[in-house]
């Protein structure tokens, strides 16, 4: 009853730094999905619903303080976490990447585990279920370390896929994920899953938590997908 990996998107041109990272991202249990320019990168954010983006800054076509400068104006992608990778160390540009948006800078050459370091703290707040803090939405309250689930201080009974999509919806509430997020998210992108078996699970998230009454937190959005409140 694991809670899903986060996903990080790097997004680096360079390929022997790309895989260098992608390898010690991995080791360090993130699910890393790699983008080489810009325009790639713009389309992954949109598929793969990443959870943080290390962006280096000098890319081919969409530079990387560009694309950071368009996913923070963007209010479905604003609240993802971006640490800038560049080799400009100047102040000026240290502050030029700070104000487009990022939420770190890291300037190369740097030590891979001070930027884990970084990818963790900053995960702390964005997927607090991966560091085992516990998760509250109105009266709903999902411990990850205990895996354990109350409404109005009665414990619930979830299976393990209900309760990794309540985790997914308990940590970004208000969000509307599609099912195909979902099926990444929750079943994993390796894994073939047809969109109904969403629906279904759903349905079996919204009679556990209405077990001992209480209204549906679950919304429907036509067209879209599902959300938490």
């Amino acid at each position: 009853m694991s809670v899903a990996q986060p996903k990080v998107l790097l997004v680096e041109d360079e390929p022997a730094q790309r895989e260098v990272l992608a390898y010690n991202l991995e080791a360090e249990g993130f699910d890393v999905a790699r983008a080489e320019n810009g325009d790639e990168a713009l389309i992954l954010v949109d598929e793969e619903a990443p959870d943080i983006i290390l962006l280096d800054w000098m890319l081919p076509g969409v530079s990387g303080i560009e694309i950071c400068r368009r996913l923070k104006s963007r209010r479905e992608t604003r609240t993802v976490p971006i640490i800038m990778l560049s080799a400009r160390s100047e102040e000026v540009d240290r502050v030029r990447g700070l104000e487009t948006g990022a939420d770190d800078y890291v300037v190369k050459p740097f030590s891979v585990v001070e930027l884990m370091a970084r990818v963790r703290a900053q995960l702390r707040r964005t997927r607090p279920a991966t560091v085992g803090q516990r998760l509250e939405f109105d009266d709903i309250i999902l411990d990850s370390e205990t895996h354990k689930v109350s409404r109005s201080e009665k414990p619930l009974k979830l299976g393990p896929t209900e309760f990794r999509l309540l985790t997914t919806f308990m940590e970004k509430p208000g969000r509307v994920w599609s099912r195909e997020q979902l099926l990444d998210r929750v079943w994993g992108r390796d894994i073939y899953v047809d969109t109904r078996t969403v629906d279904v699970h759903i349905g079996r998230l919204r009679k556990a938590l209405c077990q001992h009454g209480g209204e549906d937190p679950v919304r429907t959005v036509r067209g879209a997908g599902y959300a938490l409140g």
